[in-house]
């Protein structure tokens, strides 16, 4: 049985503020940093056999943690990187909501935005695709430590398992350095193993964007 964790970056000074990041390179802030550290402690114990990251600074930087506690390299994919979210970008959620009320109202309720936003099709089939490669890199039976963010991770996932959106949206927000373990063999395929696992369980979730 091969496993793949997927793996959302730590916080940064966006998160925070409920600030729509997408694939605005925004780093990690001291927060997000130390719960790189304090995950990576836990994430070693399953003994990864690969690290794959978004090429975005906060999820490379999560991973780099990993990395320093295990001597892997990380091998970087761009089709990771977060949902596109267009002109949300660097607004507040609040701020989203008064300048795009119709927009915010379909997110809210899992349906496509539109406008520039990336679509969830196209979200889940280039993250899931990027899933599957990074599985590949581990021999069987092995593991494979995946770096993404939250919109990233959740639909991306949901592809993968082949599951519909009115399923997938029963899914809580990944927490910040928090994962999804699944497992994978030729009789069952992928399986939802753990989710929302990680160092801390106490914080507030922040948007996944």
């Amino acid at each position: 049985m091969s496993r793949l964790i997927v793996w959302r970056h730590g916080n940064t000074d966006w998160n925070a503020s409920h600030r729509v990041q997408g694939q605005t390179d925004v780093p990690l802030n001291a927060v997000g940093r130390q719960q790189a550290v304090d995950a990576a402690e836990l994430l070693i114990k399953m003994r990864p056999d690969a690290i794959v990251a978004s090429d975005l600074h906060r999820a490379a930087d999560t991973a780099s943690a990993l990395a320093a506690l295990t001597g892997l390299s990380i091998s970087f994919d761009k089709r990771l990187r977060e949902r596109y979210f267009g002109n949300w970008q660097g607004l507040t959620m609040t701020e989203v909501a008064e300048l795009h009320p119709d927009q915010y109202d379909r997110w809210k309720h899992g349906q496509e935005v539109g406008g520039e936003v990336e679509s969830l099709a196209d979200l889940g089939k280039r993250v899931s695709e990027a899933l599957h490669a990074a599985a590949e890199l581990a021999p069987p039976g092995g593991t494979v430590v995946v770096a993404t963010h939250g919109a990233a991770a959740r639909q991306g996932i949901g592809h993968l398992l082949g599951w519909p959106l009115e399923q997938l949206r029963t899914l809580r927000a990944l927490q910040n350095c928090h994962w999804v373990e699944l497992t994978h063999d030729r009789e069952r395929g992928w399986q939802v193993a753990a989710y929302n696992v990680g160092a801390f369980t106490d914080r507030p979730v922040p948007p996944p964007v």
